[in-house]
């Protein structure tokens, strides 16, 4: 396999395709054929195909590395089953990894149950991160998983099932099993979002109306739909390459809402339980803080007020229930945003992560935020999470928070520099030999 077709093959469908494309790849780096411009940059929230994204895990270490980046994570909505091949391109690419994966919980039994937190659809139902899982966790992550995967494919089901009484009237049907599981990873452990059903929606309607003024006027005049200015100049860009996730981001900010249904409590498990859960395996549950929006970086959000009404209140309520960590996303807040959240994190002595979900292909896996003053921190809180999931897959007591590690008397801050340092001073290539270094 030459450079140019592991470039090509590296998001291959096949995945032994695509880790043997890292290892030309890899071969390439470090023989000088390949360069990157190399940042302080990071990003541990990289969607994967195995929930919604263009990017196979292979993919998208390597567009990671292409960016400079340091670290790149894989975090995938109900599903970890990106972890072992994102950690395997990562070392055979040489870039460091981190897993973990996304959910939703319930928040409907806590004192702010009857509020939308940080999840633009639903009242009482929460999004959050739980990073760092270690290696030898990941098939525990799996089982603990697929009763929610099953139970939301119900539902995503019935969501098809109504968004087609909506459209049947244009000619325009989904097809669960034949137009929206092949979008997805589902026979490997991927799991199916709303996106999965609007890029198919996305898929049928270019295919009706074509691109441009026709299919503008449909979803105007017939579906009564409002489209930004910024966003009507891509859908009449016949050669847009990303027109599809440009369509899909218009519809799920104005359009899911009509055929929407919101999640049970089966399977938006109690907040509590995740927790546990997730400490139970050694990874670090974190609250994802969304603020206030304004804008929406994506397209796919619009404004709306979320959790800053009541932040404080929130950031008690999720030290009550044992969370360690919360994390946000720089480039979506604003700096006065980040300065509250910062200096509340830290008077609860929360660690704080950084991470920008990727899951279309307008995306930028840069993230310059993260080098502004006010920001620098969360790249040693990246590198410090890094080292927490290796050293953890090893021996799990050298969990960063696990109650016998030998640094627990250690302010957080102390620890999560002692573990950054561990980290950059690793083989990218053979990450898990850390552990040789703080055993000795």
């Amino acid at each position: 396999m030459t450079v140019a077709d592991a470039k090509i093959k590296i998001n291959d469908s096949d995945r032994s395709v695509r880790l043997a494309a890292a290892g030309v790849l890899g071969k390439a780096i470090r023989e000088g054929v390949l360069a990157n411009t190399p940042s302080l940059e990071v990003n541990n929230h990289v969607h994967t195909t195995y929930s919604f994204s263009p990017y196979e895990p292979a993919a998208a270490a390597f567009a990671a590395w292409q960016a400079g980046l340091g670290i790149v994570g894989s975090v995938d909505h109900d599903s970890i089953s990106a972890a072992e091949e994102m950690n395997e391109a990562a070392s055979l690419i040489g870039i460091a990894s981190t897993v973990g994966f996304e959910l939703r919980v319930s928040f409907l039994d806590t004192p702010l149950g009857k509020k939308k937190i940080n999840n633009p659809d639903s009242e009482g139902i929460v999004y959050i991160c739980i990073h760092g899982v270690p290696n030898n966790r990941i098939d525990e992550v799996k089982a603990f998983l697929a009763p929610l995967q099953a139970i939301r494919n119900e539902r995503n089901k019935k969501q098809v099932k109504k968004l087609n009484t909506l459209l049947k009237r244009y000619g325009i049907v989904v097809d669960f099993e034949n137009d929206v599981v092949p979008l997805s990873r589902l026979s490997e452990g991927g799991s199916i979002t709303e996106r999965h059903i609007l890029l198919s929606l996305s898929k049928k309607m270019i295919a009706s109306y074509g691109k441009g003024e026709t299919l503008l006027r449909f979803l105007r005049c017939e579906l009564k739909l409002d489209i930004p200015s910024k966003v009507e100049k891509h859908l009449l860009d016949f050669e847009n390459p990303h027109y599809e996730y440009d369509l899909l981001g218009v519809l799920k900010s104005a359009f899911l809402p009509s055929f929407f249904i919101q999640p049970s409590r089966e399977e938006s498990i109690d907040v509590r339980e995740a927790v546990a859960f997730a400490k139970s395996i050694g990874a670090i549950p974190a609250y994802a803080y969304l603020g206030d929006v304004a804008s929406s970086p994506t397209g796919d959000k619009k404004a709306e007020q979320f959790e800053d009404g009541f932040l404080d209140e929130l950031l008690d309520l999720l030290v009550e229930i044992g969370f360690p960590a919360i994390t946000y996303m720089p480039p979506r807040n604003t700096k006065e945003q980040l300065m509250r959240i910062r200096k509340l994190a830290q008077e609860r002595n929360l660690m704080e992560i950084s991470g920008v979900d990727i899951n279309s292909s307008r995306q930028s896996f840069s993230c310059p935020e993260l080098l502004e003053e006010n920001a620098k921190h969360l790249i040693d809180s990246a590198w410090a999470l890094v080292a927490h999931e290796k050293l953890s897959s090893v021996d799990p007591i050298y969990g960063l928070f696990h109650t016998g590690n030998p640094y627990k008397d250690e302010s957080l801050n102390q620890r999560i520099a002692r573990y950054a340092a561990i980290a950059r001073n690793s083989d990218v290539h053979n990450p898990y030999t850390m552990i040789e270094e703080v055993r000795s």
